[in-house]
């Protein structure tokens, strides 16, 4: 009984990820940004006016690949092994 009351404490005063999967988060959401800033633009201000320039490779390939590997950053970081620095 005392035992169980001692890892209720322990746990509560414990972060989920250590400081290393938080900023590899960060560095996930940063890339994400610049993937949807990426594709920002290339709109007409003429509704009549049809602009090719949305259909360009930054908005079409680049800024898509870019997501995707912040995508893949943020799975890393929810996967490291949150031990792995601690002594």
């Amino acid at each position: 009984m005392v035992k169980k009351n001692k890892d209720q404490n322990k746990a509560q005063g414990e972060f989920l990820f250590s400081k290393r999967n938080y900023m590899i988060m960060i560095l996930g959401v940063a890339v994400i940004l610049v993937g949807f800033m990426l594709m920002m633009g290339g709109g007409s201000d003429d509704p009549n006016v049809f602009n090719e320039e949305i259909y360009n490779f930054r908005r079409i390939r680049l800024a898509p690949t870019i997501v995707l590997i912040g995508l893949a950053i943020e799975i890393y970081a929810i996967m490291a092994s949150p031990n792995k620095n601690k002594k």
